[in-house]
């Protein structure tokens, strides 16, 4: 079954979403395994991939159990983007181009991507439809947000579509609302109802009852997971088995999988990479305080691994 098969099946349709520093490949290995139908990698700068970044090109190696495969690039001009795609176009084991049309970071909006390209519709159709051109990958989609300032959720969906997209993933705030202003799941549900393409919900999907919520709310094709997945892969797991029940044990062996998956890739250099998605998978956990502090000092895989083992 092809994705925008899945998308349009009534199957619960789940996707990670990217989240810089957090969704890379050890992790994303992890979260397939709970039950995401696709992974996105993280932000990857058109201006850095043409520059043959090693750093860059080493955040689009993937997992072997990642398929489908979403490749996300950023850029505000259509001659680098146009280049990175061909870049892209030798690499095998993508299966889409994604274009962030919604980060609304200070360094990348004032760059002129992310979320600035929603300033600018006939820009980013442009871009995006020099993307379904010239690329060849199966899929060509967007990220993007419901506006600036103004909500113009309906102006997006259209301009996306009429640009050849598959499918567009929807943040529900503003550039202005960043992460803290209320998600607007209405003018979600407004463009999915506008849409001609399959609509993937994001945004403050942080368990199984607000997944439910907004799958309900919205009526989108799929849901899009990053900041819940981050302290809580298990959230694709409930949802995929339609519980909210997560035993501690279960918790433990995930958790430990991310660590063996992190220190596969990384090597020892893995213990400093996990110690922040420890800060997040311990918050519920009585002496939680102390055992961040501990988990800071430590350096050893063995070491991490026994101490994570016994306070899990």
């Amino acid at each position: 079954m092809s994705l925008i098969e899945k998308l349009k099946s009534d199957k619960p349709f789940l996707a990670l979403a990217p989240l810089a520093g957090y969704t890379d490949v050890a992790f994303r290995c992890v979260v397939k395994e709970l039950g995401a139908d696709m992974t996105v990698s993280e932000m990857i700068s058109s201006d850095a991939l043409i520059q043959n970044s090693k750093k860059t090109l080493k955040m689009i190696k993937k997992a072997k159990n990642e398929t489908p495969y979403i490749v996300q690039i950023s850029g505000n001009k259509i001659d680098k983007i146009k280049e990175a795609v061909f870049i892209l176009n030798d690499i095998d084991g993508i299966d889409g181009i994604d274009l962030n049309c919604g980060c609304p970071a200070k360094k990348v909006y004032h760059h002129g991507s992310g979320a600035r390209l929603l300033e600018d519709l006939p820009k980013l159709e442009m871009m995006l439809s020099t993307i379904k051109k010239h690329s060849n990958k199966t899929y060509t989609s967007a990220k993007v947000r419901i506006g600036i300032e103004k909500k113009i959720g309906a102006d997006i969906v259209n301009s996306c579509q009429n640009s050849g997209a598959d499918f567009v993933a929807v943040h529900g705030r503003t550039k202005v609302g960043a992460y803290k202003s209320k998600v607007d799941y209405e003018q979600i549900a407004i463009m999915k109802e506008l849409s001609r393409i399959p609509i993937i919900a994001n945004g403050d999907i942080t368990s199984y009852d607000i997944a439910k919520k907004v799958t309900n709310e919205t009526k989108a094709d799929g849901l899009m997971i990053g900041r819940g997945a981050v302290v809580a892969p298990w959230i694709f797991q409930q949802i995929k088995n339609n519980t909210q029940t997560i035993e501690k044990k279960q918790k433990k062996t995930i958790i430990l999988n991310h660590l063996d998956s992190i220190i596969d890739i990384y090597g020892e250099y893995g213990v400093v990479l996990f110690r922040k998605y420890l800060h997040g998978y311990s918050k519920s956990y009585d002496g939680s305080a102390v055992f961040r502090q501990e988990v800071n000092k430590i350096n050893s895989s063995k070491k991490m691994r026994h101490i994570v083992s016994q306070f899990f």
